[in-house]
């Protein structure tokens, strides 16, 4: 995975390499001992501490499969210009019959689900210690502007989810659930910039939110899409504290 040159300010550099799980405090990530018959959110917390270069063991504790079949597919994503992923690639990748994959994940869908809700508990985590942390609406949706490009940048696998270009040709209910996540960082910024419109002394600080709430929203998703169509080249956080300034503060 690429690693980005750009912090969030005020924000630690670990909080975006390693966002915090379920269970676990800013002192480290979390254990990787694995639980038995783990959900999707335990796959998230996995994927998040393991190493992305460990190699296969021939035979994987329970619940090591399913985080490796994970990793594999996200380190497959990352390929530019990569065909759509298939269970059959996939399988091969892993030294693995398609039919073992289907022991741990009952379809493809349920795979691409299990990355979804690493995007979902790695950037909403963080963008709660913003909400917690700063104070101003506008460092709040600074940041949060900062934290959603930065990890996208950190995991280009992961940022041909969050743009759709993955999930072509799979299950419609994937797609709805990244339009959601969007829907939900939107209405983040929204809250943050009312905070700044009342405190400005806006007479109308819900209209005005809402309209910079979507462009921020809007502004995200181009930079991802350029970053993705690009082959990963252009870096989503290029000039990003200028266009901040223009934005937000």
């Amino acid at each position: 995975m690429t690693e980005s040159s750009v912090s969030a300010p005020g924000l630690p550099a670990d909080d975006l390499v390693q966002p915090l799980a379920e269970g676990t405090d800013a002192a480290g990530p979390p254990s990787l001992s694995p639980l038995p018959e783990p959900s999707a959110r335990d796959d998230a917390a996995l994927v998040a501490a393991a190493p992305a270069a460990a190699p296969a063991r021939k035979r994987p504790k329970p619940g090591e499969r399913r985080v490796q079949i994970l990793q594999t597919l996200a380190q497959m994503l990352e390929q530019p210009g990569a065909e759509r992923v298939t269970t059959a690639a996939l399988a091969a990748r892993l030294e693995v019959s398609e039919a073992a994959l289907y022991r741990h994940f009952a379809s493809k869908a349920q795979m691409f689900e299990g990355l979804i809700e690493f995007i979902e508990t790695s950037i909403f985590t963080l963008v709660n210690q913003i909400s917690e942390r700063e104070a101003t609406g506008q460092a709040q949706a600074a940041r949060t502007v900062a934290v959603l490009l930065q990890f996208a940048e950190k995991n280009p696998g992961m940022t041909r989810v969050m743009v759709g270009d993955a999930l072509v040709f799979e299950h419609e209910r994937l797609q709805a659930r990244m339009n959601q996540f969007f829907d939900r960082i939107e209405s983040q910024l929204r809250q943050s910039l009312r905070l700044a419109a009342e405190a400005r002394g806006s007479a109308t600080p819900t209209v005005e939110s809402s309209a910079l709430a979507s462009v921020l929203t809007s502004f995200c998703a181009g930079r991802l899409q350029r970053y993705a169509r690009s082959g990963f080249k252009r870096s989503p956080t290029e000039h990003l504290d200028a266009a901040l300034r223009h934005l937000v503060l």
